[in-house]
């Protein structure tokens, strides 16, 4: 194939493929990321060495190379860790960078995800952001920031940490430290993609970045302020994207609906997405409801959860055609607290059919999670105090929920499920987030009074539980 073919090739081009760039072949085995007619990442081979490539095409091709191509000079020639620069080339086809590939190698992403369930700033936690921090403290002392910044951006291999992505990287006065108003900004940017509750250790954290850069004093209020603003401008972002077709996620829209599921499920999903009513039929029912059913199925690929949101009539039509689907605010709330780091099952796909342009049956589809609910964890001890880290976990949740003025507006036992040492929560059909605060207290009292009134008042559980779970702000827990 000839570079230029790229451009109409699709999302998933056929493998294996071998591409001329230049004097010389790529074989490609594997995409690891792709822009439809714009850029594509990928593993191949090329003189017989593996190697990492970065094909741009189309018509901001030259665009693209150039940032790419600039970055990946700009962190050599500073002398930072990154990944060689094997060949690069642009024609009227398009441009390709080569870098060595890195074997082995995991993005301290992939780290993060097998902390990030543990108790804020555990010694796991503690290792992989304090190695981030100094990565990206060299960066930042050598002039340059990742205008992109996150954690996939890093990859370790043998102990060894990596500056990749060289697209993102721009420059203020190469060789000398970057300006503190920059630093903050972009440190900002990192710390936003955290879960809320470290932000209390964020000064702790610092301590890893000064002791490689300490150019600057770094105020810790503003870098704070910074941090909420980024990170309510990413949620916002993040949300707008779980609605359209993009990298992460495949939406396909016509008259007879919506299906949205995430892009590295569509294959395995595609079945199930066909035939979801076939599959509730043969599946294991959860729930058989007038508004709603919900089954345990099994895909090719794992154990699934489908929830079919049912129209009981005309009348319940009536109340429904007009507005979302209760799945796909569903889908929608299920990523907003995926990103908050509030557990909740991971939602796959969202199916919302449509007569006429008006809204029908509705499904969402997540992952099994074989958790058992809070009333049955806690049997045991409504005469008692259940085990100290399921209380703290308990906290910890009602204190998550309030931290991000959230509702979960049915919060009874069984929506409550214990999961890998923390709580998640299911059922989130009448989930919010509140703008103001008064209201959200008041919805935050009715969900902690839902909650309690799965034991007996007169028990010992419930006056330990109403007695240690927070009751709706920060200031009156304090």
């Amino acid at each position: 194939m000839k570079l230029a073919q790229l451009r109409s090739a699709g999302r998933t081009p056929p493998l294996p493929m071998s591409i001329a760039l230049g004097a010389d072949e790529l074989h490609v085995e594997q995409w690891l990321r792709v822009l439809p007619g714009q850029r594509y990442v990928a593993r191949g081979q090329w003189r017989g060495v593996q190697v990492l490539t970065k094909l741009m095409v189309g018509d901001r091709a030259r665009r693209h190379f150039d940032r790419e191509l600039a970055g990946a000079q700009q962190l050599a020639a500073q002398q930072l860790t990154t990944p060689a620069l094997l060949d690069q080339g642009f024609s009227e086809a398009g441009g390709w960078l080569l870098f060595e590939y890195l074997e082995g190698a995991q993005s301290l992403h992939d780290a993060w995800l097998a902390v990030a369930r543990q108790l804020p700033l555990s010694e796991g936690q503690r290792d992989v952001l304090g190695s981030a921090l100094a990565e990206i403290a060299a960066l930042h002392a050598k002039g340059l920031w990742q205008s992109d910044l996150h954690l996939d951006n890093l990859v370790l291999q043998e102990q060894r940490l990596y500056l990749i992505d060289g697209g993102g990287i721009r420059a203020e006065t190469p060789g000398r430290p970057l300006s503190r108003e920059r630093v903050l900004e972009n440190l900002a940017v990192f710390f936003a993609q955290l879960p809320t509750a470290l932000e209390p250790f964020i000064e702790e954290l610092l301590v890893n970045y000064l002791l490689v850069n300490g150019a600057h004093a770094l105020p810790l209020e503003a870098l704070v302020d910074k941090t909420r603003l980024a990170r309510d401008q990413r949620l916002a972002s993040y949300l707008k994207k779980v609605g359209r077709d993009c990298t992460a996620f495949s939406v396909h829209r016509d008259q007879k609906g919506v299906v949205a599921v995430r892009r590295e499920c569509e294959a395995e999903l595609r079945v199930v997405l066909t035939d979801p009513d076939g599959f509730i039929a043969a599946g294991v029912a959860l729930k058989r409801g007038g508004s709603a059913t919900v089954a345990r199925v099994d895909s090719p690929e794992r154990p699934l959860v489908i929830k079919r949101y049912n129209i009981k009539g005309f009348m319940h039509w009536l109340k429904r055609f007009w507005r979302p689907s209760r799945a796909w605010h569903s889908w929608v709330e299920a990523h907003r607290l995926e990103l908050l780091g509030i557990a909740t099952p991971q939602p796959l796909a969202m199916i919302e059919r449509r007569r006429l342009g008006l809204r029908a049956r509705s499904y969402l589809i997540t992952d099994y999670v074989d958790g058992q609910d809070i009333i049955a964890c806690f049997a045991p001890y409504v005469d008692g105090a259940p085990p100290e880290h399921e209380l703290l976990a308990l906290e910890q949740l009602l204190a998550a929920l309030i931290r991000e003025r959230i509702s979960h507006g049915d919060l009874k036992g069984t929506n409550v499920l214990w999961l890998d040492g923390s709580w998640s929560l299911i059922d989130l059909d009448a989930l919010q987030q509140h703008h103001d605060h008064a209201r959200f207290r008041q919805a935050f009292a009715k969900d902690r009074e839902r909650l309690l009134r799965n034991w007996p008042v007169e028990s010992a559980l419930y006056r330990l539980l109403d007695n240690r779970l927070p009751k709706g702000s920060m200031e009156q827990d304090a």
